[in-house]
Order: structure tokens, then C-alpha cells, then sequence
């Protein structure tokens, strides 16, 4: 079992960030290329492409919770992959954001899980980019 986790800070207040982060249609975004996520209905989402195991479209289960700031998500019908992402306060206006990943049928020595890490890390880059738009643009 693989568990992966990476935290990076982010430009802007922890609620900007989550409100991004948490958005559904901002996700292609800052997500990994080869990825495409939409959304599925109350509590889920679509998801797709080259690394997404298998082919067409997949079903996963999503909750965002603003109170508390995190994301969560899982494979239905890929139960061995699910993870979460927490945005908290930092200084000055800034914030930071955890994301942890469970491959539950990786092993964790395998070299997937460094790709994985790698792809989590430019996502994370990508997502401090996108709060850095919005921030700019003011919406």
C-alpha cells in the first residue's frame, strides 16, 4: 500500500484557496494532465483519461466541506484509490495545502508512486497558480 502526501503554500487565504481547490470546473486546471474531472451529481464525480485506470468514464465519490476546509475523494469503482486535500491559515494572508493520496493496491516501493509524487508536486504548482489568477483578477 502507497501513501503519498505533499504540502505546498498558496498565495491566499485559506478560503480562496478551497473555494478553487473545492470547484469542480476549475479542476482541469491544476489537476494532472492526461486527467479530466466533471461533475456527477450530488456527492460525485466523473473522471477519466490516460491515468485513469482502464477506459471511458469512472465514478468517484466527492465531499467538499467548507466548514472544515478539505476535500475528499474516492474511486466507486476503482476502491483501492481515494484521497483528501486540507487548506489551512498561514501568515499574512497566506495559506497552506495538504493533499494525501492512498493506492491501496500499489506497493510502496513501486516505481509508480514516484510518478504519482511527481504529478502531485506539478498539480500542487499548478493549483498555487490558478489561486494566483484568481487573486489577480479579483474573483
Amino acid at each position: 500500500m502507497a501513501e503519498i502526501e505533499a504540502t505546498r503554500g498558496m498565495p491566499a487565504d485559506s478560503m480562496i484557496v478551497f473555494g478553487v481547490a473545492s470547484d469542480v470546473e476549475l479542476m482541469d486546471r491544476w489537476l494532472p494532465q492526461g486527467l479530466w474531472v466533471g461533475d456527477g451529481g450530488a456527492g460525485t464525480v466523473e473522471a477519466g483519461g490516460e491515468l485513469v485506470p482502464g477506459s471511458g468514464r469512472h465514478e468517484g465519490l466527492f465531499r467538499a466541506q467548507e466548514d472544515q476546509l478539505r476535500v475528499e475523494w474516492g474511486g466507486r469503482d476503482h476502491p483501492d484509490y481515494a484521497g483528501w486535500l486540507q487548506v489551512s491559515d498561514s501568515a499574512a494572508g497566506t495559506s497552506e495545502v495538504t493533499v494525501h493520496l492512498s493506492l491501496l493496491d500499489e506497493p510502496a516501493s513501486s516505481a509508480r508512486v514516484g510518478e504519482v509524487r511527481e504529478l502531485l508536486d506539478n498539480s500542487l504548482d499548478r493549483l498555487a497558480d490558478e489561486v494566483t489568477r484568481r487573486v489577480s483578477e479579483g474573483g
